[in-house]
């Protein structure tokens, strides 16, 4: 091969090199300007978390100094709703079971009417 065409396989090649830095270069700018964006708008949601984290803290009682019988009432209230939603999951669980192993007589097919008899 003749010594030019060497020169222009080098060039191609080093012209390549540096287009794909370039495009990496230009994504890698991108990325860093949209983070950058971002930063920003978490910041300021950071700030607005705060001042409400200060309004929260100073409407804040601890339990220790309430009163022990206003605890009790609303604990004894929590346990009685717990207990009721567990019975209403309960009962529903029991009314699906029931629907399947109850069958309608009216909705069985002939062909399968020798399965409900019970001998």
């Amino acid at each position: 091969m003749p010594w030019w065409s060497w020169l222009v396989i080098w060039t191609v090649l080093v012209l390549g090199l540096l287009g794909e830095l370039a495009y990496f270069a230009w994504s890698l700018f991108r990325k860093v300007v949209a983070a950058g964006r971002e930063a920003a708008a978490l910041m300021d949601k950071a700030e607005v978390l705060s001042q409400r984290a200060e309004e929260l803290h100073d409407t804040f009682e601890p339990a220790v100094l309430a009163d022990v019988d206003v605890l009790r009432a609303e604990r004894e209230q929590h346990l009685t709703e717990r207990a009721y939603a567990r019975q209403a999951r309960r009962d529903a669980r029991v009314r699906r079971g029931r629907l399947l192993v109850d069958v309608d007589p009216a909705t069985v097919p002939d062909r399968f009417a020798h399965l409900l008899r019970r001998t």
